[in-house]
């Protein structure tokens, strides 16, 4: 990296991790970390899948000594990637929502597969599996950190990862939007109703409940608007 590079911290440290998603460095992602790092309240050498390498390069970035990989967040290793026993996987679809990035294709109570050429390894597909059907092979045997990862394969992940971030918060804020919609015609179908005296303590209950969601909602909506600026 150029000693000219002038960007936030934050962001040339990022560009040194390889980009596999895992939370092995005890944050959600690998951007997270790269921000924890920038502010000082983590280490260098959380990262098990950068190995001895990726510690240098950050290290080198951050002006500090080259340190060892803290076993606490585990060991470099080779790579692996996920495979799925087809006769065992009922479908549940658990192991593609773990997905950091869209690496198993499927579909509800359907096969499920890995594509191999995606997968980072992250492991955290294992654990949500109800019927234990994914296990983790090595693909690069005697080779570890990057010398098992290259900077293409941790760009592509990098941008596949984003894309799937902003699609799961696409598809809730429309899901959001839908809900809102739906208590906004069913308060307008209490109002409309013509309902006797016993009823009206009901209805006005209803009615507060669904004008509380859709305050909610409308919050949400000015959040999102924000975080968007």
């Amino acid at each position: 990296m150029s000693s000219s590079d002038n960007r936030p911290l934050a962001d040339r440290l990022e560009d040194l991790l390889p980009q596999t998603q895992c939370t092995k460095c005890g944050y959600p992602a690998c951007r997270p970390y790269a921000e924890a790092m920038a502010d000082g309240s983590a280490s260098y050498n959380q990262c098990p899948p950068g190995g001895a390498e990726g510690v240098a390069r950050l290290a080198s970035v951050l002006g500090k000594p080259v340190i060892p990989i803290n076993p606490v967040n585990g060991f470099e290793r080779a790579r692996p990637v996920a495979l799925i026993d087809e006769q065992l996987c009922i479908g549940c679809t658990l192991c593609i929502q773990a997905c950091p990035v869209d690496a198993i294709v499927g579909a509800a109570k359907q096969m499920h597969t890995v594509v191999h050429a995606l997968c980072t390894g992250c492991d955290l597909c294992v654990a949500p599996c109800p019927v234990d059907c994914i296990t983790m092979v090595e693909v690069t045997p005697g080779r570890t950190g990057w010398d098992a990862w290259t900077q293409e394969q941790a760009d592509e992940a990098r941008a596949r990862h984003d894309f799937r971030t902003e699609r799961l918060k696409r598809e809730k804020e429309e899901n959001d939007a839908r809900l809102a919609a739906k208590a906004a015609a069913k308060l307008k179908e209490l109002e409309s109703e013509e309902i006797s005296e016993e009823q009206k303590a009901e209805q006005a209950r209803k009615k507060a409940i669904i004008q509380a969601a859709i305050e909610r909602a409308r919050l949400k909506k000015e959040q999102a608007e924000k975080d968007k600026q």
